[in-house]
């Protein structure tokens, strides 16, 4: 969902019986505003909240292979931290997941062998590990009503 705590996001968490929220920021501090808030949210609607990605969290570039921080580095990490959730992972900022998402081919249908597949791979493999967990318990299931 796009950041914040509008009403798209209270709608769906007050009627559906959601398993968890994942909260996706880049590393600025005003993005990490938007992902304190959603995060908030998630809480006071008893949402679990699964963790914290950090997208854009670097630059690949895609003739040399250099890493740049153009966005800043660690920002989610380190509100994951405070906030006292799991850090699930860092999604670069690259070409190929770019052009691959644009397609309609996600790069981990379009190259699920390349690095970047990898990591929504372990992002994904973190989310599943928790939904999974015994400890978690049941969850019922939200009741749809046709009219």
């Amino acid at each position: 969902m796009p950041p914040g705590t509008g009403d798209a996001q209270l709608t769906l968490a007050q009627r559906v019986a959601l398993s968890g929220a994942v909260i996706v920021s880049t590393p600025q501090d005003i993005a990490l505003v938007d992902a304190r808030k959603g995060l908030s949210m998630f809480r006071k609607v008893a949402v679990p909240v699964l963790g914290i990605v950090e997208n854009m969290s670097y630059f690949l570039c895609p003739k040399c292979g250099e890493r740049s921080e153009i966005f800043g580095h660690g920002g989610a990490r380190d509100e994951a931290e405070k906030l006292g959730v799991p850090f699930l992972g860092e999604v670069p900022l690259h070409l190929d997941i770019r052009t691959t998402s644009d397609s309609g081919h996600p790069i981990v249908v379009a190259q699920p062998d390349s690095p970047h597949s990898l990591v929504y791979k372990s992002i994904a493999g973190r989310v599943w590990k928790q939904l999974s967990a015994p400890q978690r318990g049941p969850r019922t299931a939200p009741r749809i009503v046709v009219r």
